[in-house]
């Protein structure tokens, strides 16, 4: 009994000295891992230092926050189109061959205009017999005036006054018909005579407006159902948008929209909504948005794509450009010019990287600090950015407006270094 109180002693000091030692070792290794975590949790660099060097050769530009008046928006694809009655060809109402044109792609033509000369022999031979049907009319005249007179002299007979009278009634009928034909001709009819038929037709313009398209050429025969050229009035300009069902309740009559060219982003157009559509376009579930173009139409054409923003409200806020604003971690950030300095080197960078004084004070004057100040993003419109600071900064802070992608990759390498 007594040597089974000792063994149980001995097990109740061994267990004792366990725990012992056990805390003792959390002790020491409670120190490593706040130091670790320490390590890990430092904060990232916020101040970048860029040399003059530096910021001319990357081309840095500065600024400041602006107040601008930007507006939400919904963007749109579309086309420029001309309507069918703006649009015209040129032809002829008679079959001949080319002779001249007069025009070439791109020429401004007022209506009247002449775009093409053709011949044709027939035209002499209608013109010959207006002449000829003229003079026959003239006999003719005179045979029912004699008619007239013998009948009633009881000298003819009823029959032959009735020939004659229906004789220059259809010979009247004729030069009428002739007469129309030859003013579609463009030949004055009144003025012709056996010493001016001519052989050859102008073709003119039916409309003012530009040369889109030239169809013959010289030698070619046309007519009617052949044009020789298409003319297009630009000063009519429509802008027709494709506008789905959820963003229609956004649009109305007389709403402005801007837009731009798809394929050459630098010139910007107005335009006004005159007309919504009452129908899905094809299957496409979308339904068009017209617009008449506004002001300035230089550079425009028929049949261009274009990208369109439909202002919806206005709002003014801060904004920058575009290029002020740097995303990083899911997050958004501009640099704002600083007298903070950066984090110094530790020492053992500083004495391998050590220079002359005179020349490190040199180098100092020259620099230029930025911090990087987180932002949120806003609406954005041609070319700006809204922002709002997550960070208060002075008032008229200047700011890098362009070349910040540049500053936050000096910031990035100089962390991970």
């Amino acid at each position: 009994m007594k040597s089974l109180k000792i063994k149980y002693k001995n097990c109740l000091l061994l267990f004792a000295s366990c725990l012992l030692l056990l805390s003792c070792g959390d002790k020491e290794i409670t120190p490593q891992k706040e130091e670790q975590k320490a390590t890990t949790e430092e904060a990232a660099p916020t101040i970048a230092s860029l040399t003059t060097d530096q910021i001319k050769t990357v081309d840095i530009q500065f600024g400041t926050i602006e107040q601008k008046q930007l507006t939400a928006t919904l963007r749109a694809n579309g086309a420029l189109r001309v309507p069918n009655n703006n649009k015209a060809n040129a032809t002829s109402l008679y079959g001949g061959v080319v002779k001249s044109i007069n025009v070439q792609l791109g020429d401004f033509v007022k209506k009247g205009q002449v775009i093409a000369i053709i011949a044709n022999p027939q035209f002499i031979q209608l013109q010959e017999e207006y002449l000829s049907t003229a003079s026959k009319i003239t006999f003719a005249e005179q045979e029912v005036t004699r008619q007239k007179e013998l009948n009633e002299g009881n000298a003819g007979a009823l029959k032959n006054y009735q020939n004659a009278n229906a004789e220059l009634k259809s010979m009247r009928t004729r030069r009428a018909s002739l007469q129309q034909q030859i003013q579609m001709m463009g030949i004055n009819p009144n003025s012709l005579n056996n010493g001016n038929l001519r052989s050859a037709l102008s073709i003119t313009s039916p409309i003012s407006g530009t040369i889109s398209n030239v169809f013959a050429k010289i030698g070619s025969y046309v007519d009617v159902s052949s044009p020789v050229a298409e003319i297009v009035d630009n000063s009519q300009l429509h802008l027709d948008l494709n506008i789905f069902e959820k963003d229609l309740p956004m649009l109305k009559v007389g709403q402005i929209i801007h837009f731009r060219i798809t394929n050459n982003s630098g010139e910007d157009y107005n335009a006004k909504v005159y007309s919504i559509g009452a129908a899905f376009e094809n299957d496409s579930k979308s339904i068009p948005v017209h617009a008449t173009v506004q002001g300035n139409k230089s550079g425009l054409i028929d049949g261009m794509n274009i990208t369109a923003i439909v202002s919806l409200n206005d709002i003014t806020t801060n904004a920058v450009p575009n290029d002020a604003i740097v995303s990083a971690d899911s997050k958004d950030y501009i640099f704002v010019v600083t007298d903070k300095q950066a984090k110094e080197e530790k020492p053992e960078e500083v004495e391998a990287e050590k220079e002359p004084e005179a020349k490190g004070k040199e180098q100092e004057s020259k620099n230029t600090n930025f911090e990087k100040i987180e932002v949120l993003k806003g609406v954005s419109n041609m070319g700006y950015t809204a922002i709002t600071l997550v960070k208060e900064i002075p008032i008229n802070a200047k700011i890098v407006t362009k070349g910040a992608f540049f500053v936050n990759a000096k910031l990035t390498n100089k962390g991970e270094e």
